[in-house]
């Protein structure tokens, strides 16, 4: 049973290790594009900030810390 948790939890952080990645790349281009007169890209990924990459980094680090915990206590497999 844990090692389905820890499977599906190791999914869901490669995922969001992508989002979280997307919105940094995002964030960079806005900037850019801000600085050049562009404020459009900006503002959207800031409508965005809050809702989708705040939680999407907190998830990240919360599910880091679950599965050092889970590998912490599980059963160590001889082989």
């Amino acid at each position: 049973m844990k090692e389905k948790i820890s499977d599906w939890l190791n999914r869901f952080l490669v995922f969001d290790v992508f989002v979280v990645f997307f919105g940094f790349l995002w964030f960079v281009v806005a900037v850019i594009g801000r600085y050049l007169g562009n404020q459009e890209i900006f503002e959207i990924w800031y409508k965005l900030w809050i809702p989708v990459f705040n939680p999407a980094i907190g998830i990240l680090f919360l599910g880091a810390f679950a599965s050092w915990l889970i590998a912490k206590f599980s059963p160590k497999k001889t082989s």
